[in-house]
């Protein structure tokens, strides 16, 4: 039966295109038609959740490789006695690290804020400061 005619028949409830095999066949159609999209949103779930785990999975297979020739370094103090001539600039110009430090700035900021002091504070001869240093040596 074709929808035109099930709508009529619907309509002006003519039993000639009502009959119980009829009714039979359209409920289970619609039963059939139900079915197909519970499957077919259980499939995209399951595959969502599949594609979801796969990713998850690969990133965090990734993100802690480290090379085989990664040596870690540590951080550690040290006193230096400054000499006439010295200047902040120029003993942090020595002892900076560039894999630590994203400029020579923020290594002067550290050293000035360890010894409580002015990125401006004039140094003496003989004077103690603590700056920071690294070394693949765990001491």
């Amino acid at each position: 039966m074709t929808n035109a005619m099930y709508a009529a028949a619907s309509l002006y409830n003519d039993p000639r295109f009502l009959s119980k095999s009829e009714v039979r066949i359209r409920a289970n159609r619609a039963r059939r038609q139900r079915i197909f999209k519970m499957q077919l949103s259980a499939t995209i779930v399951l595959v969502t959740l599949v594609l979801f785990t796969v990713i998850f999975m690969c990133s965090s297979f990734y993100s802690g490789a480290q090379s085989d020739k990664y040596q870690p370094e540590f951080k550690y103090y040290t006193s230096i006695t400054v000499h006439s001539g010295d200047t902040l600039w120029s003993i942090a110009n020595d002892n900076f690290a560039k894999d630590h430090y994203k400029d020579l700035n923020s290594y002067i900021m550290e050293i000035c804020k360890l010894n409580k002091m002015d990125t401006d504070s004039v140094l003496n001869a003989g004077e103690s400061l603590i700056i920071p240093y690294y070394s693949t040596e765990y001491k």
